[in-house]
């Protein structure tokens, strides 16, 4: 059964990219471009990943991370935090931190390293 993620980005160019390159490389993939319904979607959809952007309409990724991480059915999901600010990093560090970061523009053979990472994980 091919592993499922989730890509929340409000930058739909990202989520077509992203979802094209991990969907050639046999993932099943979900987007959502706000982070209003990330909690439903994980609920409905469970997915194995979720790539999240930290700047997102109205809530923080941050926040949701956070969200997830805190909730007992759902605390043990992987999440990948993307962000072009040079402070991301320090997200690892804060209380309901993402399982890892990545680093905005990113390079295709980093995102696929660091997906294939958390879902070995």
């Amino acid at each position: 059964m091919n592993k499922k993620i989730l890509i929340v980005d409000d930058n739909e160019l990202i989520v077509e990219l992203m979802s094209y390159i991990l969907s050639n490389n046999g993932y099943e993939v979900s987007s959502l471009t706000s982070g209003e319904s990330v909690v439903a979607e994980i609920r409905d959809t469970s997915p194995d990943l979720v790539i999240m952007d930290v700047m997102l309409p109205g809530i923080d990724g941050r926040d949701i991370c956070r969200m997830i991480k805190r909730n007992q059915s759902t605390k043990d999901l992987r999440v990948i935090i993307c962000s072009g600010n040079d402070d991301i990093a320090d997200a690892l560090k804060q209380e309901g931190a993402p399982d890892d970061v990545l680093p905005k523009p990113f390079d295709l053979s980093v995102l696929l390293h660091k997906v294939e990472h958390q879902l070995a994980a």
